[in-house]
């Protein structure tokens, strides 16, 4: 078991087969946007059906992967955790998320001022593609999980880790937003643009606020909801959110080193890479030590 992943889950659950498509449409995404756009004489020189693939795949690629994540992510939390707390996060974070959003395309508030252009989908109220509400979820279920498994395993009151767990939860999903977004807005063909440019790397510090607090809102709001129905932290398995998660972070990682763009790589493995690992291992402690002590009893 590698960062928590246990291999044998994804290759046998219909999770894990969605989070295979995921990724590999992510990989089929990254050759397309940084290997063959950069070489038009490659396209020219496809078969018929080559071309066709390659349009398709830029039409429709970012749509699919978002999808997948989100199929991936809402399998696993509905066989994991069941129906009410699947819905219970997925629900506010849907709502809030995509409030934000159309909040930020027509008024900048709270990101900055920006705007999508084609390549995600249906775009909700012509400002919003479909496809973006998914990926908070997917993303922010992921972060906020893994960090409120983790701190279970501490000595400390219980408030205290839904408390932390909204904290880092959101720290983790801003942390891959300080990789993707750069890139993702400044590639050969960006999937959004920016009318306010800023000091990072073309984006305002205002755009990693809104992440932050509009992260922290849908994980507080799923918190509450959550309580009603305590869940059994100690039977989770975290290897779905884990490579859901880790697989994003590498996308947005390759597309900001094809962009040059190696601070905010930095950033975000030292606030969210490096915290989720520390969080695994807490998860995952004390399960090694109980299986220690039953080898030791059982002997």
């Amino acid at each position: 078991m590698i960062f928590g992943i246990n291999l044998r889950e994804i290759f046998t659950t219909k999770a894990g087969y969605f989070l295979i498509g995921h990724i590999v449409a992510m990989a089929f995404g990254l050759a397309g946007l940084l290997l063959v756009l950069p070489h038009p004489e490659f396209i020219a020189n496809l078969p018929p059906i080559g071309q066709s693939a390659f349009s398709w795949s830029m039409i429709g690629g970012g749509v699919i992967y978002m999808i997948l994540g989100w199929s991936a992510i809402a399998v696993y939390a509905y066989t994991q955790l069941g129906l009410w707390h699947w819905l219970g996060f997925m629900l506010p974070a849907l709502s809030i998320s995509l409030t934000s959003e159309l909040l930020g395309t027509s008024t900048g508030f709270p990101f900055g001022a920006y705007h999508y252009l084609s390549g995600l989908g249906y775009k909700i109220a012509g400002l919003v593609p479909f496809t973006i509400p998914l990926s908070w979820f997917y993303l922010g279920f992921s972060s906020y999980l893994i960090t409120r498994v983790g701190l279970n395993r501490l000595d400390i009151p219980n408030w205290l880790k839904d408390l932390g767990a909204i904290a880092f939860g959101a720290l983790l999903l801003t942390s891959w937003d300080f990789v993707l977004d750069p890139a993702m807005s400044q590639t050969s063909v960006p999937f959004w643009q920016w009318d306010q440019p800023g000091e990072f790397f073309g984006m305002p510090y205002q755009n990693f606020i809104g992440w932050f607090a509009t992260g922290a809102i849908f994980m507080s709001v799923a918190t509450l909801i959550w309580r009603v129905k305590p869940l059994q932290w100690e039977k989770i398995s975290l290897t779905i959110p884990t490579a859901v998660y880790l697989g994003n972070f590498g996308f947005a990682m390759i597309m900001s080193i094809g962009a040059g763009f190696y601070v905010p790589i930095f950033l975000g493995i030292l606030l969210g890479v490096i915290p989720l690992i520390i969080f695994l291992r807490l998860a995952y402690k004390e399960e090694t030590s109980d299986n220690n002590r039953q080898l030791v009893i059982s002997n």
